[in-house]
């Protein structure tokens, strides 16, 4: 097996989708109204001191400039009931909370109820990355909801579950 030197976005998009990940739901209360991104970049873990999380968003997003004025960032993890949400808050038309069942909190963020994992954050930093930026995000709260919910997983531009192991 050889390596390919194609470094098309497509052929990268590809070649990117043979990595798993979960699905992060960004939303906050803007001006009275539900705003929000979702993520498939996110990443957990970065610092534990300070606590901190981060995603990569494109340059050209109409909607993270007004998410990121919030003052607090509800992350969702999407769970397996969230098949068609992820599409749905990503929608460039529409009502993209419709029928949702959402918890906002005290500093404006919103969460999905049945989410794998809730985070409330603010903005720590944005660092350029090409025709992204990556975002990092400071926790400030969390809920695992004692594992009630298994997360979404995105792989080779689909949606899958987690499959749960088989004991005898």
């Amino acid at each position: 097996m050889s390596l390919s030197d194609d470094l098309q976005p497509g052929a990268l998009r590809r070649a990117f989708g043979r990595f798993p990940s979960g699905i992060a739901a960004l939303c906050s209360l803007v001006d009275g109204a539900p705003q929000g991104i979702v993520a498939s970049s996110f990443t957990v873990g970065v610092s534990m001191e300070p606590p901190l999380v981060m995603f990569a968003v494109q340059n050209t997003s109409r909607t993270w400039p007004i998410v990121r004025r919030s003052e607090r960032i509800g992350v969702s993890i999407l769970g397996t009931a969230h098949d068609g949400v992820c599409r749905q808050i990503a929608s460039k038309t529409g009502d993209r909370f419709a029928g949702l069942r959402l918890h906002t909190t005290d500093g404006g963020a919103i969460l999905l109820e049945e989410a794998a994992l809730w985070l409330e954050c603010s903005v720590e930093q944005e660092v350029p990355a090409g025709d992204h930026h990556v975002v990092l995000l400071r926790v400030h709260q969390h809920a695992t909801h004692e594992d009630a919910h298994e997360p979404l997983i995105f792989h080779a531009s689909g949606f899958k579950k987690l499959e749960q192991p088989a004991f005898v």
